[in-house]
């Protein structure tokens, strides 16, 4: 019996890779192989070398061909979803000049906000980029370096971001995506381009960025015969553009731009993230309007503290990340590495509303509280700036996807169940990052849209459905107070 054709959808994420085997006509999943990666730094640094990462891919690809038992010569395409916002810098035979900074390093809040008012104040920049300086955005990272390690910024030969990295070493071509350029701060959604007075604001040359693919499907390459010895599989096989995870999340779950929020999304990860899919361009200051990975547009917000920091919660409890109980009185926001949504780049964890009753248990279940509220009141500031009242019934009531790692975890889910007081659904696909790059490199490969074709690989799948609770008010207004009044200096505000 013949080889499926098969397609490996990458998912280069901040802890690790995962290369997910897909049968490209079905969509079955063949086999995923996993490697880590290595994070250093301490305070608000994040570092890794990008070349753990090549190696990382490597060892995921090898892994996941032994498990699928599959010949390599059945692989005929490969795309890589990566983290957003990092910063590579390569010198002129493509090496990492020093480790890339991570989208969840915070050191360059300051030069975040003096980038905001340079360009106009925040609403300058929405407009024209579809989002606000923060310290997660590439653009900010780059000013940090420029004044902090000026000599590795003018020894730059190419700025990359880690997605276009590992996707230059597989196809020797520079190259990227609209999706993931629009989370770097020197991309405008309005023109569709690299933004010439952001780049001399900047002090960024054009000339060391990469090319920016029409989509994330569009094939820029083959690979290398260098990149095929690296990883065991076949030169000549299609490279796409690739993208950011958020975007190939969304195009793994077959959103495209035909509706508006029909179906939120929210992952749980590292970070928080809430998502959906708009043919209407974003230009709010509440929220990231980054560009899709299909040429439509994905409004997202994004916070930094939710699956890790709950579980460094749990570890300093003693307790298995399951065995939590609701927070009663106590509140803790976990902000540990400072936050994103709300800005608040040098905050610390809070806790407050102990009792001698309180248990260890509750104290965990506070955690989860703390970061389900943020990223759920970042999800009502999503909605509120593409014009809909999150507390409208018609808008409660539509369903609100659950993904990431998080959604996994019983805890999670019905914490998230009860402060939303939505219809949950949660896709039977635990690697949709990687599923939807295998899109992208089947289009790549064989053509045809790649959101469509995700969602025909999904039609066969059962979603977990579950009906709402009543919204658990009291906790929400409980965690909400806190979280306003304790925005000033306790949290790291102003």
């Amino acid at each position: 019996m013949p080889s499926p054709a098969v397609v490996i959808g990458v998912d280069s994420s901040t802890q690790s890779t995962k290369a997910a085997f897909i049968d490209a006509g079905t969509g079955e999943q063949l086999a995923v192989g996993r490697a880590p990666h290595v994070v250093t730094g301490e305070g608000g640094a994040r570092e890794s070398d990008p070349e753990t990462w090549w190696r990382a891919l490597g060892d995921a690809v090898a892994a996941g061909l032994k498990e699928s038992g599959l010949p390599a010569r059945a692989v005929t395409g490969i795309a890589v979803a990566g983290q957003q916002h990092g910063l590579v810098v390569l010198d002129g035979a493509g090496r990492p000049l020093r480790p890339a900074l991570l989208w969840n390093d915070t050191r360059s809040a300051p030069q975040a906000a003096a980038l905001a008012e340079e360009f106009g104040g925040p609403s300058a920049w929405a407009e024209r980029t579809g989002s606000v300086p923060v310290a997660s955005i590439t653009a900010s990272k780059w000013r940090w370096l420029s004044e902090t390690d000026p000599a590795a910024a003018a020894a730059a030969a190419a700025v990359r971001l880690p997605h276009d990295f590992l996707t230059e070493r597989l196809a020797g071509v520079a190259a990227t995506d609209p999706g993931d350029a629009s989370g770097s701060g020197w991309y405008s959604t309005a023109g569709g381009a690299y933004d010439p007075e952001l780049l001399d604001l900047l002090g960024l040359d054009a000339a060391l960025l990469p090319e920016v693919a029409p989509t994330g499907a569009a094939r820029i390459g083959s690979l290398t015969d260098a990149a095929a010895r690296a990883l065991g599989l076949p030169a000549g096989i299609a490279v796409a553009a690739g993208t950011g995870d958020n975007m190939s999340a969304a195009v793994g779950l077959g959103l495209g731009g035909d509706g508006l929020l029909d179906h939120p999304v929210l992952s749980l990860g590292t970070s928080g993230t809430v998502f959906a899919a708009s043919r209407t361009r974003p230009t709010s200051t509440a929220l990231n309007g980054f560009a899709a990975a299909d040429g439509t547009y994905l409004p997202l917000a994004c916070t930094l503290n939710c699956t890790l920091a709950v579980d460094k919660v749990a570890e300093l409890l003693g307790l298995d990340r399951e065995d939590a109980a609701p927070g009663g009185e106590a509140v803790l926001l976990p902000y540990l590495d400072g936050e994103r949504t709300p800005d608040l780049p040098t905050a610390a964890g809070l806790l407050t509303g102990l009792r001698h009753d309180t248990t260890r248990q509750q104290l965990l279940g506070a955690a989860y509280e703390g970061a389900a509220v943020t990223v759920l009141r970042a999800l009502d500031a999503l909605l509120s700036a593409c014009g809909l009242d999150p507390g409208a019934p018609e808008v409660a009531a539509r369903p609100l996807r659950l993904i990431g790692g998080g959604a996994q975890g019983r805890m999670w889910v019905e914490t998230v169940r009860r402060l939303s007081g939505r219809p949950l659904v949660l896709p039977d696909s635990g690697e949709l990052v990687a599923l939807g790059a295998a899109a992208l490199a089947a289009s790549a490969a064989g053509g045809g849209d790649p959101v469509a074709l995700a969602a025909a690989w999904r039609a066969a799948g059962t979603d977990r459905r579950l009906p709402p609770v009543e919204r658990d008010t009291e906790t929400w207004e409980r965690v909400t107070s806190v979280l306003d009044r304790a925005s000033g200096p306790l949290l790291g505000g102003t």
